[in-house]
């Protein structure tokens, strides 16, 4: 079954680079969530509340929502407040943002089973969809293009494919 979730984790280029390894996602594109503004320009999300976002298309028959979150977990620090690596500000917050209501409560329990683990405090927003607006066409498959652009991820630390054994 294709679902689809909204994840944040930065900058949209490295953590797009890092979901579509994982098998069981079937498509991802970058764009601009939840913010003020229809169909903002890069230039503008620092000041209308978007956040750089990954939609990925997933088959849950392959990865379980709660796997590929543990996925996405492993290239963020879920305890940062908006910022990710050299990245700052409110649009490289981290966030899941559904557009299924009945995750929710799987994605709080994921949470509250991370947090378990760390120290500090997640500060990884959680809610529903509200909107998004793809990014500019350059920013699609950022680093596939210029494999050598900036990622605050090290891509090179995981295969080329992620296998996921559930």
């Amino acid at each position: 079954m294709i679902k689809d979730i909204y994840l944040a984790g930065g900058c949209f280029w490295g953590v797009e680079a890092y979901l579509e390894r994982i098998n069981g996602v079937i498509e991802t594109t970058v764009g601009y969530a939840n913010g003020d503004k229809e169909n903002p320009k890069y230039q503008e999300i620092s000041m209308t509340g978007h956040v750089e976002t990954v939609h990925v298309k997933y088959d849950s028959s392959v990865i379980s929502l709660k796997n590929l979150l543990n996925h996405f977990f492993k290239v963020i620090d879920p305890t940062s407040l908006n910022k990710q690596g050299n990245d700052r500000g409110t649009q490289y917050r981290t966030g899941i943002y559904y557009v299924d209501n009945t995750e929710k409560e799987m994605i709080d329990e994921f949470i509250n089973d991370k947090q378990t683990e760390l120290t500090r405090e997640i500060v990884t927003e959680v809610c529903p969809l509200d909107n998004y607006y793809l990014a500019e066409n350059y920013h699609q498959d950022y680093l596939k293009k210029n494999p050598s652009g900036y990622c605050h991820i090290n891509l090179n630390d995981f295969p080329e494919e992620i296998v996921d054994h559930e």
